[in-house]
């Protein structure tokens, strides 16, 4: 019977977190511009006039709560799939970092999971190393969300954030940047592991001026939670798909996961599949104020040579084949 309960508290501990990520600053927006018309029109004005001076809070860091990290319902979530983090390397509380994680999946939930609560205990696995898992900025726009993503010090991922982390917030600071994005997104499926990141450079230009060394980061099972229908490069469904990309920032998928009740059925819940998310070693990177072409193209080449190496060392213990490649896009 304690068993059963459990993997319940499981269950509804992943759909609040998918509910949370798919609605919660949709729904919050909806219900603020309804208390305008309300007895209660007040409460909403305080909260707009708070929310105006304390709207640059997320590109400094925003305000993580040790407290929520350290939810209870982080480690039913933990449990569910079961989510795991690897460490493979030290990291110098006296240097900073840059994560790319990889691959994107639906929703990131490995990143999530293992950067932005405690349940996987990171901040034992890496003393004195402050993880910032960076996400749309346009997330940090919508009332209520943004402070439960602040709360798990989850920041926007642009230039200012990210320049005033690695150059105005001390040493020991690591942010986390899922690479492939949206473009990522759009081809996660179960049993494939592939990666956008031959042309994304950008990550590497931010660790060269700022001297923050780059770490590879592969979470094996982020694909397996969710199934979901691919378009085909020049199909109508593809096209929509890129147009929300290109001015939006984010690419409508059609996935499905398991239903709340049953295994057996649709729904938005993740299968539980597990997801291994292994840090590797960490490539040290120079400073430089103003980096040339010639020396993005070298760490950036480093960069990816360092992943596949991890992938490669690390796949047969995760399930996958020898013969198994990570393709590279």
């Amino acid at each position: 019977m304690g068993s059963k309960v459990e993997k319940q508290l499981q269950v509804i501990s992943v759909l609040q977190w998918v509910l949370s990520f798919l609605v919660l600053g949709v729904a919050c927006s909806v219900i603020l511009m309804y208390t305008f018309c309300t007895d209660c029109w007040l409460l909403a004005v305080l909260y707009f006039t708070w929310l105006a001076f304390d709207w640059n809070t997320p590109k400094k860091g925003g305000r993580r709560s040790q407290w929520v990290r350290n939810w209870a319902v982080w480690r039913y979530f933990r449990d569910y799939f079961p989510i795991q983090l690897v460490k493979t390397h030290n990291l110098l509380t006296t240097r900073n970092y840059i994560f790319g994680y990889h691959p994107h999946g639906i929703m990131g939930l490995g990143a999530f999971c293992n950067f932005s609560t405690e349940a996987t205990e990171v901040s034992k696995k890496f003393p004195g190393i402050r993880p910032y898992l960076a996400t749309l900025a346009g997330n940090f726009r919508m009332p209520v969300l943004r402070e439960y993503l602040m709360s798990g010090g989850i920041c926007p991922v642009n230039r200012d954030t990210i320049d005033y982390l690695l150059s105005k917030n001390g040493s020991g600071n690591a942010i986390i940047i899922v690479v492939g994005g949206a473009a990522e997104s759009l081809s996660s499926m179960p049993g494939k592991n592939a990666v956008t990141l031959r042309n994304r450079k950008g990550f590497v230009k931010l660790a060269l001026r700022h001297g923050a060394d780059l770490v590879p980061t592969y979470s094996f099972g982020e694909n397996e939670v969710y199934k979901q229908v691919i378009f085909e490069e020049g199909s109508w469904g593809r096209w929509v798909q890129k147009k929300f990309q290109k001015y939006i920032g984010f690419a409508p998928c059609i996935f499905h996961g398991r239903g709340l009740f049953s295994s057996d059925t649709w729904g938005l819940v993740p299968y539980s599949k597990p997801i291994t998310t292994v840090v590797g070693e960490p490539i040290t990177v120079p400073k430089l104020e103003y980096p040339t072409q010639k020396d993005i193209d070298m760490y950036h080449a480093m960069y990816m040579e360092a992943l596949v190496k991890l992938f490669d060392n690390h796949k047969t213990k995760f399930g996958l084949p020898e013969t198994e490649v990570l393709e590279v896009n």
